[in-house]
């Protein structure tokens, strides 16, 4: 029995007429979302990072050569606001970790590329990332991790 189960048996003997069962399901997402957080947070500031450029960092990375996108689709793909995305991309560029190159597809425009500073780095901190993500997931199976993953995103899929 744990806390979320110690506060579930509390709302049961104060209000048995309510089923609070998602209570326990919340409690514990968000627990966990606390708890990861702090864990993935101290693979990113090991590298100099935060989860927020980060993600910028690994969006350009896996998009493959050259290592370049619009802001735009840098938005898209982050799904943050564009005046978050331009606060996010200039404390990158300051740190040498991207550059702005006029499009090479419209010259009125430009791309956000990743500078070999920044492809090193993301490198380093991806390898790390996913080693951590191991780490914290092996309490689970393989066969646990697939039908969490999948049961994660029918629920996700259904509130969109």
């Amino acid at each position: 029995m744990d806390q979320v189960d110690r506060i579930l048996a509390q709302w049961h003997q104060e209000r048995p007429d309510l089923d609070v069962a998602p209570m326990g399901m919340f409690g514990r997402f968000g627990r966990l979302r606390s708890i990861l957080s702090v864990e993935l947070d101290k693979v990113f500031a090991a590298h100099g990072l935060n989860g927020a450029s980060f993600d910028v960092l690994a969006t350009l990375r896996r998009s493959g050569p050259p290592y370049a996108l619009s802001p735009s689709s840098l938005i898209e793909w982050t799904m943050v606001t564009s005046g978050t995305m331009t606060n996010r991309l200039d404390k990158l560029e300051q740190a040498g970790l991207i550059s702005r190159q006029k499009n090479p597809e419209d010259g009125r425009g430009f791309v956000i590329a990743l500078t070999a500073k920044g492809h090193a780095l993301i490198d380093a901190a991806v390898t790390d990332h996913v080693a951590n993500q191991h780490r914290l997931t092996k309490a689970l199976s393989a066969d646990e991790q697939a039908q969490l993953d999948a049961l994660l995103c029918k629920w996700l899929s259904s509130l969109k």
